[in-house]
């Protein structure tokens, strides 16, 4: 039973005992309390913690959003890009939505819509678990709970509905001809300020990704050792200060370490080896492969072919695994695209020159 007392200072306390549970909070206005109380007693039936000094501007699945990234800012962990998108799109359609209301049906509807503007189930899959994410920190770190198993039911729902889904393997890789069209036709353009036909031969040496090729430092490379450190290298499981050093080799048709030094004679003073907006280099490389009539080939299908073609080398999984940064076999599986002609070979190592 809830009781209400008026203070000295005009607020009041709302006080509820309910199945052996105490709890109080002080409101500026009685209305306040009395909504307070109510869901107060609600959670001692839900059997759910009553001590967790829960926030109480929150009011829509927007509100919970914005507590979510508030909180990951002041434990140091930002928002990476690709989350901090996701989370914005999410606001934008689900964030006027009151918070208790997010149900199986509301998720349906938003996952139909997702799917007729063109989301991949790979995309919708990502952004149900987004929400998941968002109520489960709710209910651990605030105490507010929102029902998971509507998400749940949602998901069950939009994969029998063939709405969401786990991505498919891409196994497109470049020719040896498409890759000497590629370079050549970005070294020809001199409307290009950045040597991405460079950028392009040292992807398929190393099998970096563009952020991580963008990001190298000239301070990081051991001339010694012939070896960089390429820092904060992506991993679901540590995202920050996963940093790693990597060999630069010749094994894949194209000198890691020569391209290196191509690059130190053109950009000799600059603290960065490629300092290029990697979003840039993207956008030339699909610009370049539109313009000469390559399909279905993105800058990342680079690493995949630089994988196989260590691999294709007679590199062992453990010393794939050294180049490429892979944690375990069943990743560095899905980059692996081996030639089934190469079984017929008589030498282990290919020239790359077929097209």
């Amino acid at each position: 039973m809830a009781t209400f007392q008026k203070l000295p200072s005009g607020n009041w306390r709302a006080l509820i005992r309910r199945k052996g549970k105490y709890a109080s909070e002080s409101f500026r206005r009685r209305h306040d309390a009395e909504l307070w109380a109510l869901e107060t007693e609600r959670r001692v039936d839900r059997r759910e913690s009553v001590s967790v000094n829960r926030p109480t501007h929150i009011k829509t699945f927007g509100d919970l959003i914005d507590l979510h990234i508030r909180d990951m800012h002041e434990v140091k962990k930002p928002l990476r890009r690709s989350k901090a998108y996701t989370l914005q799109k999410l606001k934008e359609r689900l964030g006027k939505t009151a918070f208790e209301t997010v149900n199986r049906e509301e998720l349906i509807d938003y996952g139909r819509q997702r799917a007729r503007e063109g989301a991949r189930p790979v995309t919708l899959s990502s952004e149900l678990s987004y929400i998941n994410t968002i109520i489960t920190h709710a209910a651990a770190v605030h105490g507010i709970t929102v029902s998971k198993e509507q998400v749940d039911l949602a998901r069950v729902a939009l994969r029998r509905l063939g709405l969401i889904g786990r991505g498919v393997e891409r196994d497109r890789r470049p020719t040896q001809s498409e890759l000497d069209k590629i370079i050549k036709c970005l070294e020809n353009n001199s409307r290009q300020q950045i040597p991405v036909d460079r950028i392009v031969r040292f992807a398929v040496a190393t099998g970096m990704r563009q952020a991580e090729i963008c990001r190298l430092r000239w301070a990081d490379i051991d001339e010694d050792r012939r070896t960089v450190i390429v820092r904060d290298r992506k991993d679901p499981r540590k995202k920050d200060g996963n940093h790693q050093r990597v060999p630069l080799i010749d094994l894949t048709g194209f000198d890691a370490w020569a391209i290196l030094q191509e690059q130190k004679i053109a950009y000799p003073k600059i603290k960065l080896i490629f300092p290029y907006n990697e979003r840039s280099v993207g956008t030339a490389f699909r610009r370049t492969c539109k313009s000469l009539g390559i399909e279905d080939l993105h800058f990342h299908d680079l690493r995949h072919e630089a994988t196989s073609r260590l691999f294709e080398a007679g590199l062992p999984i453990e010393r794939v695994a050294l180049v490429t940064g892979h944690k375990d076999w069943k990743m560095l599986r899905r980059y692996t695209h081996l030639k089934p002609e190469l079984l017929f070979s008589d030498s282990v190592l290919p020239t790359h020159n077929a097209s």
